[in-house]
This record gives structure tokens, C-alpha cells and sequence, in this order.
């Protein structure tokens, strides 16, 4: 009995061998097949030959495997269905040709080569796209990209970056988690060197183009410095995409987790004051700024910045007075100049409606002229704010329009020099 069933296993044996040489001279006759129409063009042809080889393919070598995915990888690529789907099909079949034949397969630098242009030509688009502001299709390229080669971290972070431009939150915020999965700082080398002709440090694209400028003798005194860490930005961005979808509990938990990767974060207290006032929490949010400006109180830019958030947030009595303390520090701010009149000028609106809804009686005429008195106190607090601005922006063409519009309300005579001036910066038309 022993001796029956040895026989019928040495059968069995015999059986799968024959079966493996024979599915392996069938993989081979197709994938010949498969590159032959590839050659001449015939995409339909080579898919067919490509699917027959598929069904055999488990027992084929590596090698076999290996050109397997390399003729996929072209086959897909060259439709003319240019699908983000067929595009990872391509990759992954390039990635897999290159994962299988190693550095001894002749398919391995070949499928190398058309993975790198594969996934420039995605960059490309996604740039294209961004430009267009397409950021869905931006986002989408940007994270294949990532996909196809994940030591490509910082293509992840621009999907990221993209998915909120395009207001796509659940996205940007699943791309974010994973940037801190994988503890992504975005932190390279960048390269600099000194300018001998002007004394200005430069900075180069890579190391090669700023040694081949030491060797050239242009340059001196050649630096590598790291970039600043993106992982408190990061960790910031989910914090306030958090907020936008009103998730408050889990913004506040995102918030520290930010705050202990840069707890003196300027931008990053900033956003966790805005996120305390849109919780109705004015008192922390008085704090945190009072904090802002305790640790850089002589910074004009910070202050500046404090007064944009504070009048984003409605309290433009505060955003004033971080406009004034910037231009305490830096007189010409035009910037804060110019912010300062709009928020004056933003007090018309109240005095016009209530104009507007007034009638005819005496009572009304009297009230009427009140208001008028008011608009033109408002223009004239506005005026030396304007012209501040015009001294260190003088084609700033906005703030020229909106002098001439108010020195015509206050019968100024330095309206008609506002409007040449006006005429001119538009070219006289």
C-alpha cells in the first residue's frame, strides 16, 4: 500500500513539473508576442498577449515576471487613456519590473528611466493644473506622485497643500495625518554661496551648480544650511482645518500636538488665538496675543500680522491699535497705513443706510446733516493715513482713487490733482 501511493505521488510530482515548463514556454510565447506589437504599435494586440502571459505568470521566473511588468508598465502608458488609474497602473508595473529583475535584470534601467518620466510628466500637470487653479486635479497628481515613490514625502505635503486650496478638507486633512505618520519635517539641504562681483549670498538649486561656481571662481565662501522643519505647519493646518469643519474638541488636541513641536511659534500662537475666539473664548484669546507681542514686541511685521487677524475676527478697535504700534516702530508701513483707513472708511457704511432711511421732516433734515458732519469727520481721519501711504507707494492706485473720491466729499481742491494723478497711473484712459 505504501509502495501505491509513493508512485502516485512521484506522479503527481512529475505531472506539476511538466505543467510549470509548460506554462512558462506559454508566458514566454506571449510576452514575446506582447513586445513584438509593442514594437509595431499595436496596443490592442500587446493587452491581449499581455493577458494571456498574466495566466501564467505564477510560474514563471523572475525574469519573466520582470518583463512582464516592464511591457505592462509601456502598454498602459501609451494609451490613449491618460486616467490618473492607468498612470498608477504604468508606475506600479514599472515599480514591481524594477522590484523583481533587481540590478541584474536589462529591464531594470530601462522601466527606471520611464518611471522618472512618468512621474516629471504627473509633476508637470500638477503644476499646470495649480496654476489653472485646478487644485483637485493638483492634489490628485501630487499624491501619485507620492505613490509611486514614497521617499517623495514632500509631494504628499503639496497634495496637502492643494486639497486646501481647492477647500477639500477631508482630503488635505487625511494627507496631513499621514505627513505626521511618517514624521515628515520637509527639512533638506540647501546651498549657498557669496557673489564675488556684488558680495551677495546666494543661493543654488543644487550642490553641483554651486561647487561648479567655487571652481568657476564667481563665488566664494560656499555655506549648506537645513531648512526650517514644515512639521508645527503641518500639525497647524489640521488644528485649523478642524476648526473650519467645527470639530472643536479635536482642533484644541491638534493645537498642542503643533504647539509642542514650536511652542514660540508666532504664526502658531496666532492661529491658536483665532481659534480661541472663534470658540467665544475672548479672554484666551486676548492672552495668546498679548503673549505674541511679549516675546517680539519690537517686530512691526508681527504686529501688522496681529492687526490683520484682529480684524478678520471682527475686532477692528484692536487691529487699529496693532496697526499704530507697527507704525510706531516703522512710519512708512503703507501697509498698515492703508488697513488703518479702510477700517475708518468701513464706518461709512452704518452712516449711509441710516441716510438713506431718513424722510422729510424737519427732524429728518436736522439728523440727516448730523450724519453728514459724521462722514465727513471720518473722511478727514482717513485722509493723512492715505497720503501716508501714497508717500511710500506712490502708484498705488486704490488709495489715489478712493483720496479723490473723499477730497471731492470735503470740496477739496486737491481732488483735481488726485484725478490727473489717477489718469495718469492708468495709463490716461
Amino acid at each position: 500500500m505504501m509502495k501505491t501511493k509513493m508512485i502516485i505521488a512521484l506522479f503527481l510530482a512529475v505531472s506539476a513539473i511538466g505543467f510549470s515548463q509548460d506554462a512558462q514556454k506559454d508566458a514566454k510565447k506571449a510576452l514575446k508576442a506582447a513586445s513584438k506589437a509593442l514594437k509595431s504599435g499595436d496596443l490592442a494586440v500587446a493587452g491581449d498577449a499581455l493577458k494571456a502571459a498574466e495566466g501564467q505568470l505564477e510560474a514563471s521566473d523572475k525574469k519573466m515576471k520582470a518583463q512582464y511588468y516592464y511591457l505592462k508598465g509601456q502598454v498602459v502608458s501609451a494609451s490613449s487613456d491618460k486616467s490618473l488609474e492607468k498612470l498608477e497602473v504604468a508606475a506600479t508595473s514599472y515599480a514591481k519590473a524594477i522590484e523583481i529583475g533587481g540590478g541584474s535584470s536589462k529591464y531594470t534601467p530601462d522601466a527606471t528611466q520611464k518611471l522618472q518620466v512618468l512621474r516629471q510628466s504627473l509633476v508637470e500637470n500638477a503644476i499646470a493644473d495649480q496654476n489653472a487653479q485646478n487644485y483637485k486635479g493638483a492634489s490628485e497628481k501630487l499624491y501619485l506622485g507620492y505613490k509611486t515613490n514614497k521617499q517623495d514625502t514632500v509631494y504628499l505635503y503639496y497634495a496637502a497643500g492643494n486639497a486646501v486650496n481647492g477647500k477639500d478638507y477631508d482630503t488635505a486633512l487625511k494627507y496631513y495625518n499621514e505627513l505626521m505618520d511618517i514624521n515628515f519635517t520637509g527639512v533638506e539641504e540647501q546651498y549657498f554661496a557669496t557673489n564675488k562681483e556684488n558680495g551677495e549670498v546666494e543661493k543654488f538649486d543644487s550642490k553641483q551648480l554651486r561647487d561648479l561656481s567655487i571652481k568657476a571662481k564667481t563665488h566664494i565662501k560656499p555655506e549648506t544650511k537645513n531648512s526650517e522643519s514644515k512639521k508645527a505647519e503641518v500639525a497647524k493646518n489640521i488644528a485649523l482645518i478642524y476648526i473650519t469643519q467645527g470639530k472643536d474638541e479635536e482642533a484644541m488636541k491638534a493645537m498642542e500636538a503643533a504647539k509642542k513641536e514650536n511652542p514660540n511659534d508666532s504664526s502658531l500662537l496666532q492661529s491658536e488665538a483665532d481659534m480661541f475666539y472663534k470658540l467665544g473664548n475672548i479672554a484666551k484669546y486676548k492672552e495668546i496675543m498679548e503673549q505674541i507681542v511679549a516675546n517680539d514686541p519690537e517686530n512691526p511685521d508681527l504686529l501688522y500680522n496681529l492687526g490683520v487677524s484682529a480684524s478678520r475676527l471682527g475686532d477692528n478697535d484692536q487691529a487699529i491699535g496693532y496697526y499704530k504700534k507697527a507704525l510706531e516702530l516703522k512710519p512708512d508701513y503703507a501697509s498698515a497705513q492703508i488697513n488703518i483707513a479702510a477700517i475708518i472708511l468701513s464706518g461709512e457704511t452704518a452712516l449711509n443706510e441710516e441716510m438713506n432711511s431718513l424722510g422729510t421732516s424737519n427732524a429728518d433734515y436736522k439728523r440727516f446733516d448730523e450724519l453728514k458732519k459724521q462722514k465727513q469727520e471720518l473722511y478727514k481721519q482717513a485722509v493723512p493715513y492715505l497720503e501716508g501711504a501714497l508717500k511710500t507707494t506712490p502708484d498705488n492706485v486704490e488709495a489715489v482713487r478712493t483720496l479723490m473720491q473723499i477730497f471731492y466729499q470735503l470740496d477739496d481742491p486737491k481732488a483735481d490733482e488726485m484725478k490727473s494723478k489717477l489718469k495718469a497711473l492708468e495709463g490716461g484712459n
